[in-house]
């Protein structure tokens, strides 16, 4: 039995994907109407309508209404440590989060996060490149399932993968967080660089210069190299910097054209950029591409300043 906090795209398209086989779901939301509505047209219609859900799906708005088993956090980082508070009943799951970012407030990763609000929990991290759609669609998905203690990694492993969402296993929580919420950052920087139109060959610079900081700030963490090179870091790098299915490329490309962006669409790599902005000058890190992003979102800079800077920078060793 599965239990999977916030019904979002993406927490519903992982209800979706691992109620299919028949293992029993249950999907949680905080609204009630959305909880009665999804209820009785079982179907998310606000996110994902033309997904129905299978018979070992059920919907509820009950916190405490969540059977034994790994619950999955899929709630924006922003917002996983208020959803911790407010569900004491998860005191005693297997907590995984979903979330990709750092805390704002606190510059804390979501397994850093979970440990404070549940000291001794069993955590692990879900992440790597994915689209609600996608997984919800049967569309095959691979995803990194990062878990300090291995062989509760092995079991979540073997209970959370379905028929088309395929889990590799790590036990470095930190390379695998670093790398989620630090592609966002770069997605933004890509965004922004097409939509200046400066063409494809600067968003090949920005993605490998960007990877190099994701490096740096991980290792400077403890995580290990090979992490980064993974689902977690590359491949999750690789799919959001270069679809527009990426809110955070979006979010991006409308700062490079100058345009408004729907302050409702969630883009984590906003906050998580000015998170690890200030994690990185305690920590003495170079770098210039989140400084940059930084820069956009604020509207310090404009896009040709930013490219005058990075430009501009001291040549040296790839």
């Amino acid at each position: 039995m599965i239990s999977v906090i916030g019904a979002g795209a993406f927490g519903t398209a992982l209800a979706i994907s691992m109620a299919r086989g028949g293992t029993p779901v249950t999907l949680w939301a905080r609204d009630a109407d959305h909880v009665a509505r999804m209820q009785a047209d079982r179907v998310n219609a606000a996110r994902l309508p033309d997904m129905a859900f299978p018979e070992a799906l059920r919907v509820t708005g009950d916190i405490t209404d969540l059977p034994d088993g790994p619950a999955l956090l899929s709630v924006p980082m922003q917002k996983l440590r208020q959803a911790l508070i407010d569900a004491p009943a998860l005191r005693d799951h297997p907590l995984v989060a979903c979330c990709k970012g750092i805390e704002l407030t606190t510059t804390k990763s979501p397994s850093q996060v979970i440990e404070e609000e549940r000291p001794g929990a069993q955590i692990a991290l879900l992440t790597g490149p994915s689209f609600a759609q996608d997984i919800a669609r049967r569309l095959p998905t691979a995803l990194t399932l990062a878990c300090a203690d291995d062989a509760l990694g092995r079991d979540l492993q073997q209970r959370l993968t379905t028929a088309n969402l395929r889990l590799y296993r790590t036990t470095d929580v930190t390379g695998a967080e670093i790398g989620g919420a630090l592609k966002n950052v770069m997605a933004i920087a890509c965004g922004a660089a097409i939509g200046a139109g400066l063409g494809e060959s600067a968003r090949a610079a920005l993605m490998t210069r960007g990877y190099a900081e994701m490096q740096r700030m991980a290792l400077a963490l403890g995580a290990r190299p090979e992490t980064l090179a993974g689902l977690s870091g590359f491949g999750d790098l690789t799919l959001t910097c270069t679809s527009d299915l990426s809110r955070n490329y979006r979010f991006g490309r409308s700062i490079g054209q100058g345009d408004d962006f729907d302050p409702a669409i969630t883009v984590e790599g906003a906050a998580t950029a000015r998170a690890v902005q200030a994690q990185a000058r305690e920590m003495q890190i170079d770098m210039p591409i989140t400084d940059a992003v930084v820069g956009l979102i604020g509207g310090d800079l404009k896009v040709p300043q930013v490219m005058d800077l990075l430009l501009s920078r001291p040549l040296k060793e790839e």
